[in-house]
């Protein structure tokens, strides 16, 4: 090929696939990495085409291609159309590059995982959606359409089925197949159950092991269970139907602007913030729509940071508007910001007004004095109108996690309360177990997955009984092995050594009386204080002495 006629090839790869880099332009149309590399280095002398920096913790930092208005001009000019029709055509308006800016993130990983579809099935075509269930859609060489789902970390479950019920009854789909992009492993379990009865095939794929995948690597699974596939494999069962989606197009194009984004603070417009932020940036935004209202010194434990990297970051992201601070009872706590939360929700798809509603830490009344009535979020309010209570489940994960680095053990997830609720079918009514936390440790090729419920209330036997009971219905059922894969142990933390002495006595009564196994383990918050969550804090229904609350969990 001509460089000449590559230089356009590549004007065309970038009008239907904004925002690829060097790497991914080369597999996606079949070139070397070096063909590539001249291709945008002689679109970029040329002002046809420009990049902005971008890293996220999933991946490195590299540089992301756009076409420029002038090269938007030439390749209307070379295909014999209207520039008008090429905005309608191509993902390259204002508002779509400002969509797929504040989706930076995303968009990197569905880049990875299409050029890793490229390298098992050659070049191939490619489709962003606005207003759709899919993401995006893939047109393989070979006639096949694979369409992409990707399930944002901040997407609650619900919105996610919304999606899938969209595919599932037939609007906005028509490809042949699925492959879906999940958070996490817990999410992965409960995706692959709503799918399992999808009119087309499925694949899915936990979102931290997509961008680093090789082709060797088995990261997929069928929604019906089996063995985990590699991407190859994946493929296999795709129908041979090639339908690319339609969606209405946008009433309102425009020409984009030329990128500025040397700015810093304030200032910068929110679809900029992506390709700014740095990773640790990204990843402390992420903890924080976790664990909003966290002390520094917690979100240092959870994250492996030192006090001075915490305020270090916390201070760049509080000049962006991302992040703020709250004193509270004299003491400073940390949340995002409303820029910060619909920054989140932009990048995984989630709806920004229903985000602030939940998690909005600002006031209701500005002219008011601070109190949890005056917080305008509603599961944020509860979490500080409860906040000894909230600083106690913090102070656990944090130091789990610190106690974890220093024993080598990884903890592969820990979740909030309000990504802890286990749903279950308890005969005809529908059951719910409500932990403060939960975990999941991996140390070597054991796995152990915990529940946690910090309760500093049960002190009467009837509310020690009525804390256990959803327990015992939820551990009846086979739902604990396969919401996670191993069944959990169950931590319970009470105030001192009286009550914990009580509550076993009524735990080993209401268990015997259910005849239902609930993996318990007993602490209290000094022996806890002393020992460590990883220590010998915890004590079992029949234990005389305390021990560790890991015991070997029982596999799927």
């Amino acid at each position: 090929m001509r460089s000449e006629d590559r230089v356009v090839e590549t004007l065309r790869r970038l009008a239907s696939m904004p925002f690829l880099d060097r790497r991914e332009l080369a597999a996606v149309t079949g070139w070397a990495s070096a063909s590539a590399h001249g291709a945008l280095a002689a679109l970029e002398c040329r002002g046809l085409a420009g990049a902005v920096r971008h890293a996220a913790p999933l991946m490195a930092s590299t540089r992301r291609w756009y076409v420029s208005a002038a090269g938007l001009r030439l390749l209307a000019e070379t295909d014999g159309a209207a520039v008008g029709d090429l905005l309608r055509s191509h993902p390259v308006s204002e508002h779509w590059r400002r969509a797929l800016l504040r989706r930076l993130d995303a968009v990197g990983v569905v880049y990875r995982l299409a050029s890793a579809v490229a390298a098992v099935g050659g070049p191939l075509d490619f489709s962003w959606y606005r207003t759709l269930a899919l993401d995006a859609a893939i047109g393989l060489d070979d006639g096949r359409t694979v369409g992409m789902v990707r399930w944002g970390a901040t997407s609650d479950g619900t919105a996610f089925r919304r999606r899938m019920w969209r595919l599932l009854d037939g609007r906005g789909s028509g490809v042949g197949g699925l492959l879906v992009i999940v958070p996490d492993g817990v999410r992965l379990r409960w995706a692959r159950r709503l799918l399992a009865r999808a009119s087309v095939p499925v694949r899915l794929a936990v979102e931290r092991n997509v961008p680093v995948a090789g082709l060797d690597d088995a990261v997929w699974f069928a929604p019906r269970g089996g063995d985990a596939l590699t991407l190859d494999a994946a493929l296999e069962g795709v129908r041979s139907r090639r339908t690319f989606p339609s969606e209405r197009g946008l009433r309102t194009l425009s020409l984009p602007d030329d990128l500025a984004v040397a700015e810093s603070g304030m200032e910068v417009q929110d679809h900029l913030l992506p390709s700014l932020l740095k990773p640790s940036d990204k990843h402390l935004l992420d903890t924080l729509a976790q664990w909003p209202w966290i002390a520094p010194s917690d979100l240092g434990g959870l994250m492996g940071l030192s006090a001075f990297a915490i305020a270090k970051v916390v201070g760049r992201l509080e000049r962006f508007g991302l992040v703020v601070r709250v004193e509270v009872d004299g003491h400073r706590r940390l949340a995002l910001s409303d820029r910060g939360l619909a920054s989140l929700a932009r990048r995984d798809r989630s709806d920004v007004g229903t985000a602030l509603k939940r998690w909005s830490v600002g006031p209701v009344d500005a002219q008011e004095p601070f109190a949890w009535r005056n917080v305008r979020g509603r599961r944020s309010r509860q979490l500080v109108r409860h906040l000894g209570h909230t600083e106690g489940v913090h102070g656990f994960v944090a130091r789990l996690a610190c106690q974890a680095r220093s024993k080598g053990i990884d903890v592969v997830q820990v979740d909030p309360p309000h990504r802890s609720v286990r749903f279950f079918r308890q005969g005809r009514t529908q059951g719910s177990v409500h932990p403060d936390a939960f975990g999941i440790l991996r140390s070597g090729r054991e796995r152990v997955a915990f529940l946690l419920e910090w309760e500093m209330r049960a002190v009467r036997p009837s509310t020690m009984a009525a804390k256990l009971r959803p327990y015992l219905w939820y551990y009846a059922t086979r739902r604990p092995v396969d919401d996670h894969g191993v069944e959990p142990v169950v931590l319970l933390v009470l105030e001192d050594a009286a009550v914990e002495a009580r509550f076993l006595v009524i735990a080993r009564r209401e268990i015997e009386q259910a005849g239902v196994r609930v993996p318990l383990r007993v602490s209290h918050r000094e022996r806890l204080e002393q020992a460590g969550p990883l220590g010998p804090a915890w004590r079992g229904v029949d234990a005389t002495e305390p021990g560790s609350p890991f015991a070997r969990s029982r596999e799927n």
